[in-house]
Order: structure tokens, then C-alpha cells, then sequence
């Protein structure tokens, strides 16, 4: 794959007839079927390549509908081993682990931070294929997490890999347990590609770090920036190691600056402070915005839990400080995490105020653009290519899979 090749990322019904082409031209080597359907009656996907009943890879790809990079990469994954010598490993493909949510989040060419911003959808925590665990009970889960799950406890695998991607910042990888070794080849490929190492990911915070962007899920811990138990998610299904690994669209080196911060703990009541500020403007912008349509629905109950997601971000932020040392990197991993909490709030309010011809839209879309130029000013982001950030993803799940082996052998 050519990595100065700027390609669009394939929504669903393109990942779908790519991977039936790829099943067609190796029928000795790759095979495509439906595991299930989604809320809306959209097929799920699995491409698998290998052999089965032996030692299984289960790779996942779309579980957040806003990061798209995940499908291109389990094709290009898919086509590198159907060409590739046969071995003993099994690798199954779930292309988009939520079909119904990527298309309603459809910007399969951004070139920019607001045009990424212009169809935005991010479902709330509970419509989260793989969150959903944490936040219902088992009698309430929704199909796709049952097709998820199904394919663990089908497939057994050795190794999980989650493919995500973060809008700005920089790559780093989340374990269910150590895979040493991993840290040189994530970084060697981070450094080739001009690709940012988050050191200090707001997702991970308190997290072991082995190695530079790689951290290791506490025993019981929670997300670094979230409430949900990390260990009630389908990474942990059957106690399975997992790896989840994440690229940005948009890249920044002020995530991967280990110098100290000055003032850590002012920073976050700084941060806590405008991202409360914001997040009060959005709810008021919410007031008289109604669902007319299913799609309209959706948008509006991801805007109203990310609202109430932030008033326990804050009191995060706000509360007994950051530990000394924290680094310039987590400063602005946190400074990132908030600025999108707000942006995506007012972008999916936008979508529907727009449509529904509401007096909110022109203030929402003031919002919208401005906090787009700041987070992209701020950041001093550059864009990734879509080849460049599949390679690295690519390279990594191979990379992880091969610690595994040697740790194994």
C-alpha cells in the first residue's frame, strides 16, 4: 500500500465487497460470512484467513463508529496474509463491529478537523459494542455485543486486537496484559511513519507503562478519562489478551513531550473549568431541539450521555490534583480528551438543529468551527494519510502477535 496514497476510508457495504473480491480470489485460503445482524438488520461481517480450530486471532475493527481506519486496515491485514505462506494461526476479521453507527457517522474523506466534524456521530457508552458490558445488564445487551462476544467464546483466541483511532493526538496501545517486546517494533513503526507516541494517554492514566505509548490495564481499573470498569468490557471477555491499538487522523507532538509540567494540577482545574464552561453553552443550545426522526434520536441521546459524561470528567480533573511529575504529554492527552467531549457534543447537535431548520444551528455551527480552529491551531495538528495510518496499525497487530508467539513458545 502506497503510504502517500490519501485513499477514503470504506464505510461497511465497501468493506463488504472488498472482503467477498478477497474470499473470491483465495478460496483455498479465505472464507466471508455473516455472524449476526445489528439493531437495524445490518449484516456483520467475518473474514476469516488460515486455518480454524488451532491457535485463533480475532481482530475487530468499527467498534466506534467515528473511527473508520479500523475496516481499511483488517482488509489490508487480510489481503498480506491470504497472499502470504500458510502457518498455524487462524485469523478472523469482524470488518465493522458496528455497521449501523458508521453510517450514520459517514466522512469518508475528511480534510479537516470541521469536515470530520460535519457528519460526526458517536454513539452513547451503552450503544457501544463493546462498552456496553460495563453499563447493562447481561439481559440488555445489544446484538452486536452478543455477536462480539459469540465469536470470543467461538473462536477462543489467543489474541484479541481492538482497531481504533483518535481524532488528534498521537498512537498508543492499551494491553489486558503484557506482551514484552511489544514497545520496540510500536515505536521503531511510530518514528518511520512520523506518527506521534501518546506517551501520557488520557485513556490510560495510571496505567503501568512498559514502554513508551504501551500501558497495561490495572488488575480493576477504571478508563483513565471514563467511569466504566475497563474489565467489564468485551476486551476481558474470557479473560482474553487483548490489545487495543490507536492512530490518529490528525497528528500532534505536544502528546509525546516527556518534560514535566510546570503546573499540572492548575492545568486541570484550568481545563475542567472551560470544558464545564463549554458543556453549559452546548446544554443550553440543547433546549427545544427535539427527535423527528430515528436519526435524529440517535444523535440526540449521544449528545445528552456526553453531556452527562462531563460533569464526572471535571470532578475528576478538578479534584485531588495530578502527581507530581506528571508530564507535558498527559497534560495534553487530557487537554485533547476535553476539547472533543465538547466539540462532538455541539457537532451531533448541530446535525439536527441544521435539518430541522432550529435557531440553535447558526450559534452551533459558530461553536462547531470555531473550537475546530483551536483544537487544530492548539495542537499544531498535520494530517495522517489513511495508508500511513493503516500501516502503522497493521504492522503493530502484527507486531503484538508475534510478542505473543515468542512469550508463548
Amino acid at each position: 500500500m502506497s503510504l502517500l496514497r490519501d485513499t477514503p476510508y470504506p464505510g461497511p457495504h465497501e468493506l463488504a465487497l472488498a472482503a467477498r473480491a478477497l474470499a473470491d480470489a483465495y478460496p483455498g485460503r479465505a472464507r466471508l460470512r455473516q455472524a449476526g445482524e445489528s439493531r437495524a438488520g445490518r449484516p456483520l461481517w467475518v473474514l476469516s484467513v488460515g486455518g480454524h480450530g488451532g491457535r485463533e486471532v480475532l481482530v475487530v475493527a468499527g467498534a466506534h463508529a467515528n473511527e473508520p481506519v479500523g475496516g481499511a486496515t483488517a482488509l489490508e491485514l487480510a489481503r498480506r496474509l491470504a497472499g502470504a505462506p500458510g502457518g498455524g494461526t487462524g485469523w478472523h476479521f469482524l470488518l465493522c463491529a458496528d455497521p449501523d453507527g458508521a453510517e450514520l457517522h459517514r466522512t469518508p474523506r475528511p480534510s479537516s478537523l470541521l469536515d470530520y466534524h460535519r457528519h460526526f456521530y458517536r454513539p452513547p457508552g451503552p450503544e457501544q459494542p463493546e462498552w456496553a458490558p460495563s453499563l447493562l445488564p447481561r439481559d440488555g445487551l445489544p446484538p452486536e455485543t452478543l455477536v462480539l462476544t459469540g465469536l470470543i467464546d467461538e473462536l477462543r483466541p489467543v489474541l484479541q486486537v481492538s482497531l481504533h483511532g483518535t481524532d488528534l493526538g498521537g498512537s498508543w496501545v492499551q494491553l489486558t496484559r503484557d506482551l514484552p517486546g511489544l514497545a520496540e517494533p510500536f515505536g521503531k513503526s511510530a518514528a518511520e511513519l512520523r506518527i506521534p507516541v501518546e506517551t501520557g494517554a488520557s485513556d490510560a492514566s495510571g496505567w503501568p507503562s512498559p514502554g513508551p505509548g504501551i500501558f497495561v490495564m490495572p488488575e480493576a481499573g477504571v478508563m483513565g478519562s471514563h467511569s466504566e470498569d475497563t474489565r467489564l468490557s468485551t476486551w476481558c471477555h474470557r479473560a482474553t489478551t487483548t490489545a487495543i491499538v490507536e492512530v490518529p487522523m490528525w497528528a500532534s507532538d505536544l502528546v509525546d513531550d516527556p518534560a514535566p509540567h510546570p503546573d499540572p494540577a492548575g492545568a486541570l482545574r484550568a481545563l475542567a473549568g472551560r470544558l464545564a464552561g463549554e458543556a453549559a453553552r452546548v446544554a443550553e443550545l440543547r433546549e427545544g431541539v427535539g427527535a423527528a426522526d430515528p436519526d435524529a434520536a440517535a444523535l440526540l441521546r449521544a449528545v445528552d450521555w456526553t453531556l452527562l459524561l462531563i460533569p464526572q470528567v471535571t470532578a475528576g480533573w478538578a479534584g485531588p490534583g495530578a502527581p507530581p511529575g506528571t508530564t507535558t504529554a498527559a497534560i495534553g492527552s487530557v487537554d485533547a480528551f476535553g476539547r472533543r467531549l465538547s466539540l462532538r457534543a455541539a457537532a451531533m447537535l448541530l446535525r439536527v438543529a441544521r435539518a430541522q431548520g432550529h435557531p440553535a444551528a447558526a450559534e452551533l455551527d459558530r461553536l462547531v468551527a470555531g473550537w475546530c480552529r483551536g483544537f487544530s491551531l492548539r495542537f499544531r495538528a498535520r494530517r495522517v494519510p489513511v495508508a500511513t495510518q493503516v500501516e502503522h496499525q497493521a504492522r503493530t497487530v502484527l507486531a503484538a502477535h508475534r510478542c505473543l508467539q515468542t512469550g508463548q513458545a
